[in-house]
């Protein structure tokens, strides 16, 4: 290959450290000690008393969309809601990031919450548009995170340890959170571990948890024919590359049902995928394409520079890796998903057991090269309605505005228990088995 790829290179996001260990010595006033976690029954109340303006609040930004690296009105309004619920904020981070810090009433843990801001941009939409449009549900998640620190700063006194909530500018590029992590915000910080929600085409009320999974990344090529008779060998070229895909990308309704059941199946046939598409313009082969598990995409990129130069005079190039896939800790996704069973009833979690291929990555994996958390999608199909108003990118997309409070008790309640300090207690990601 022109620029020789090893595993180890695309591998080597390492996970950051896990929580640390927390010491009691001895003689520590009584009244330094940790108390029991933020009860659920008062994020429940506090979060019922927000309902109504967090739908109001996600309107309003739905109605103006802002596209990767244009978020400032956005990113104007969050700063707003956060200071009004008095935390404190930084803004222009990494671009139009927020950052709101809480701080809890005891000493305890770090722990961090994202939520995305940036609307799709036209190219981005499935069936192209014409202008930004709130498609993928990050108007959502924006909503649940200014809930949660809203609810978390009225219960300040219940609360031990400090959260950071990071508002992400340009995740739809995949730019957004390498330039938030390039500020040094989580050094800053001492952020422990991270935590995010992402709409899904799951029934609203359900969460699907992702241990061992996430999302698969993406990779592209360029390959270049020459000679007379070059577009010729282009067309042929991306016909022979295109048969590198193990699964066809969604084209209706009824794949994306497929699909979604099928991530739900253990050893399924998305437990391993290639999901490509190559195009021919004159003398040049455009190819993208998404694996899981990630070292994949090594052998498709060998595959693909065999099948070029096979051609005299063609040549290939690729980036200097492929943008990483997002892989979920295991441990810390099942303990969530204890806690949402716990919390809101045996019935309200999934699990994934693959990733989707039609996401084209997530830029969330740069967080948890660095430290642990977790990745869950939040259902937010309402009852009756066909999968593409639940599913990302549509056109029609039009998530149930009752996954907001559903969201925000989840997730409150549960930033709350990593903060307390006897889920630092126990070790690495966080500690907290099942049990507690």
């Amino acid at each position: 290959m022109e620029r020789a790829l090893s595993r180890r290179t695309l591998l080597a996001g390492a996970v950051g450290a896990g929580a640390g260990v927390v010491g009691g010595a001895t003689g520590r006033a009584a009244a330094d000690a940790p108390g029991r976690p933020v009860a659920q029954g008062a994020v429940d109340a506090e979060v019922a008393r927000l309902r109504r303006g967090l739908i109001e609040l996600r309107r309003d930004i739905h109605r103006h969309p802002e596209g990767p690296g244009q978020e400032q009105r956005t990113a104007g309004v969050v700063a707003r809601e956060l200071r009004a619920a008095g935390l404190a904020v930084t803004t222009g981070v990494g671009g139009h990031g927020v950052i709101g810090v809480l701080r809890g009433s005891r000493p305890g843990r770090t722990v961090a919450y994202r939520a995305d801001m940036d609307a799709v941009p036209p190219k981005d939409i499935v069936g192209g548009g014409p202008a930004p449009a709130h498609l993928c549900g990050h108007e959502i998640h924006t909503t649940v995170a200014l809930g949660i620190a809203q609810v978390l700063a009225r219960l300040r006194r219940q609360l031990e340890g400090t959260v950071v909530f990071l508002f992400q500018p340009a995740e739809e590029n995949l730019s957004g959170a390498r330039a938030l992590i390039d500020t040094g915000v989580l050094e800053r910080t001492r952020v422990e571990e991270i935590h995010a929600l992402h709409c899904g085409p799951f029934p609203a009320g359900r969460f699907a948890v992702t241990p061992g999974f996430g999302m698969p990344g993406q990779d592209k090529a360029e390959v270049t024919a020459s000679g007379p008779d070059a577009p010729d060998v282009a067309r042929r070229l991306a016909a022979e590359i295109g048969t590198l895909a193990t699964v066809a990308l969604p084209q209706t309704p009824a794949d994306l049902e497929r699909i979604v059941a099928e991530a739900q199946t253990p050893n399924g046939p998305l437990a391993r995928f290639v999901a490509l598409r190559a195009r021919a313009q004159g003398a040049k082969v455009s190819v993208s394409y998404r694996c899981w598990p990630q070292e994949r995409y090594l052998d498709v990129r060998q595959d693909i520079h065999r099948l070029a130069t096979s051609y005299a005079g063609t040549g290939v190039s690729f980036p200097a890796e492929p943008f990483p896939a997002m892989v979920c800790p295991e441990r810390d996704a099942r303990v969530l998903a204890h806690h949402l069973r716990r919390t809101l009833g045996r019935d309200t979690v999934t699990e994934l057991h693959a990733a989707f291929p039609p996401f084209s990555g997530e830029d969330f994996a740069l967080y948890l090269d660095r430290i642990p958390g977790t990745f869950t999608f939040l259902g937010v199909r309402a009852p009756g309605t066909p999968i593409t108003t639940s599913y990302p990118h549509y056109p029609d997309f039009t998530p149930d505005e009752r996954a907001i409070g559903i969201g925000v008790r989840a997730m409150a309640g549960w930033i709350a228990k990593r903060s307390h300090r006897a889920w630092g207690t126990t070790g690495v990601a966080g500690g907290g088995g099942p049990g507690n």
